[in-house]
């Protein structure tokens, strides 16, 4: 079901390329940002990426309905498919929920073992995922331990993890405590910052490359999607 066309407006696309590869299997990745900056909608567009390649992906959030998050998919998947004109889109929007996951939890009840139990029911319901996102997570809310066990997870599964994490104001500037005790148990942390016509979307780590090069991402201020030149 791989849709080149449709996968070209994911900002993995660039990251890919500024992070030389991206995150990669059995990773942590965690994208900062403030308040309504877009944090779902960014990693509804990762996700989105993974399924359009008949991928199966997890999807667990934090003070969210489920219905919420299917609305958030609902509205980027009919953007990508209206912006390329795409063909037979329902039975390419019904694979898409096939293959993906929801769970919720309230802040303060996502643990591990908790994660591990959601993964073996999607393995046991259909396959393991080969993406989790988790969105909406506090920064006091996971210490370093339970980190270090999403961490091991991930290698398990030989899957990418991102994490996203809410901040204090639009300028994101260093990852936020206690998370920034556990900041070498992340490959790639990502900054999103509003701009007048678009989010820019920075990079803070990048695997063990000291040098972070600006990555010059502008993204859909709605979708969080690459804006088409």
């Amino acid at each position: 079901m791989y849709r080149k066309f449709l996968n070209a407006r994911s900002p993995l696309r660039l990251l890919e390329k500024g992070l030389r590869g991206g995150l990669g299997a059995g990773n942590l990745g965690v994208v900062l940002a403030g308040h309504g900056v877009g944090k779902t909608s960014f990693l509804v567009g990762v996700a989105l990426d993974d399924l359009l390649r008949s991928q199966r992906v997890l999807h667990v959030a934090l003070d969210q309905t489920v219905a919420h998050v299917r609305a958030f998919y609902d509205t980027i998947f009919e953007e990508l498919a209206g912006a390329t004109q795409l063909q037979d889109s329902a039975a390419t929007h019904k694979e898409v929920d096939h293959l993906r996951s929801i769970r919720t939890y309230r802040q303060g009840e996502l643990t591990a073992a908790k994660l591990r139990e959601a993964v073996a029911l999607d393995a046991q319901a259909g396959g393991k995922p080969v993406l989790i996102v988790i969105d909406g997570l506090e920064a006091s809310a996971l210490e370093r331990d339970e980190l270090a066990k999403i961490q091991s997870l991930a290698g398990e599964l030989e899957a990418e993890v991102w994490i996203s994490v809410a901040c204090p104001g639009e300028k994101v500037v260093a990852l936020p405590e206690p998370l920034s005790r556990s900041a070498d148990l992340i490959s790639v942390i990502l900054a999103l910052e509003p701009g007048r016509e678009s989010v820019r979307l920075r990079a803070l780590k990048e695997h063990e490359n000291p040098d972070v090069e600006a990555l010059h991402v502008a993204l859909d201020p709605r979708t969080l999607l690459l804006i088409r030149s």
